[in-house]
């Protein structure tokens, strides 16, 4: 079978809705076309899709040969919706490195540990809420409940408005699923809104709150994240824009937001469907730590970032054109035989585990130490109060080829 022929069109995002097509597919890639062109039928270019760990890993150190400057979804944008609406995400080289370090000390494992107590306290309020209905939406009541008041205190809004920001991220990021979404990506309305992030006219609301909340603390002492965006200048000397802000601000709200949420998800899943998983973290907590690793393997959140070939290059022997766009496919890799003993197999004991659920190179996830520390405290709570968790009806997921989203998983716990 060549790649011609192979029924795999990874730009569908209904081939994204059973969680099972989309393993399908990668697996048929890594095995038969680990390069491998896809075209797109809503006007896009087309794409090269990396699917085997080795390449994807190689791909995202190499900023040289493939840049994130031309935007890292699939998406094309021109010249001049890249300059308003480039972000953290889009942007390499040192200028890359300065935004990041404005904010990289307030995500350090060291920062982030003084968290821990909230986190836990947080922690059990959720789950205390949660157990006692008996029967509940694990999403809404658990997984979404959690890191949204993490990142409502990491930024210093109140508590109350933890429901917009979780509605902001659904509707930005969710941009193809109807029921998320206030403008379908690719649809002749989403044209009006080709200036915002992700074409959302939800993105003008999250900037006017973000801008209110700047005005309040220009030139204060404040500690949080909007205080040291607004009062700190990068290291390269060149001060945020208004622009700037406005798009770290919001890529804060969605990924603070969105991808904890979906690892979490994906991980109970997994334990439900795996109980003797489950009844090793009861009887050896300590192995909690590694479990975490392979809940994001399992996971695997964000399904691809995209970059753009700066030249013509190759990669695995396939030659690629300057301009192509190249997707790397993090939920492949992080199922490649090559990389993983046994990849379908769920082991919370796995070691070693090379996953890239949170890339690898100059872009690794800012929130990696914060998401790790969330999902560690959630499992050591909420496993121990547990003496047995069911499905209570259909699992619903994200219609998207982006984020792996599950958006309702109802549950009937029995408790410990």
């Amino acid at each position: 079978m060549t790649s011609d022929t192979l029924a795999v069109d990874l730009a569908d995002p209904d081939n994204f809705l059973d969680g099972e097509t989309p393993w399908r597919m990668f697996d048929a890639l890594r095995r038969t076309a680990p390069v491998h062109w896809n075209p797109e039928s809503d006007g896009g270019s087309g794409f090269w899709s990396l699917t085997r760990h080795a390449d994807v890993v190689a791909v995202d150190r190499d900023q040289d040969r493939f840049t994130s400057e031309r935007f890292v979804n699939l998406e094309e944008v021109d010249e001049r919706q890249a300059e308003i609406r480039r972000s953290l995400l889009e942007t390499d080289g040192p200028r890359h490195n300065a935004l990041r370090r404005v904010l990289q000390r307030e995500f350090t494992p060291r920062a982030i540990a003084g968290y821990a107590a909230f986190l836990r306290g947080l922690t059990a309020r959720t789950l205390d809420r949660a157990l006692a209905r008996g029967t509940f939406d694990f999403v809404a009541e658990v997984a979404a409940d959690f890191p949204i008041n993490v990142l409502a205190r990491m930024l210093d809004v109140p508590d109350g408005d933890t429901q917009r920001l979780i509605d902001w991220g659904n509707r930005i990021i969710a941009n193809t699923d109807p029921d998320y979404a206030d403008v379908l990506l690719h649809s002749e309305e989403s044209e009006r809104y080709r200036d915002l992030p992700f074409r959302s006219p939800a993105s003008l609301e999250v900037f006017e709150y973000g801008r209110e909340l700047a005005a309040r603390r220009r030139g204060g002492a404040g500690t949080d994240l909007v205080s040291r965006l607004v009062n700190h200048t990068p290291m390269d000397g060149v001060p945020l824009s208004d622009r700037d802000f406005d798009n770290y601000f919001l890529l804060l709200v969605v990924a603070g937001n969105e991808t904890t949420r979906h690892a979490i998800t994906h991980a109970m899943r997994a334990l439900i469907d795996h109980p003797e998983q489950a009844e090793r973290l009861r009887d050896e907590p300590e192995l909690i730590p590694v479990a975490v690793e392979e809940f994001l393997r399992w996971a695997s959140p964000v399904y691809h970032f995209r970059r753009t070939a700066t030249r013509d290059t190759e990669v695995g022997g396939t030659a690629i054109r300057a301009g192509d766009k190249v997707v790397l496919w993090f939920a492949s890799a992080n199922r490649d035989e090559d990389a993983f003993a046994d990849p379908y197999r769920f082991d919370v004991t796995r070691t070693p585990n090379d996953h890239i659920a949170f890339g690898k190179g100059s872009h690794f996830c800012l929130g990696s130490a914060l998401a790790r520390l969330e999902m560690r405290i959630m499992f050591e709570e909420l496993l121990p109060r547990l003496a047995d968790v069911r499905l209570a009806g259909e699992i619903r997921r994200v219609r998207s080829n982006f984020v792996n989203g599950i958006k309702e998983m109802p549950v009937t716990v029995t408790p410990a």
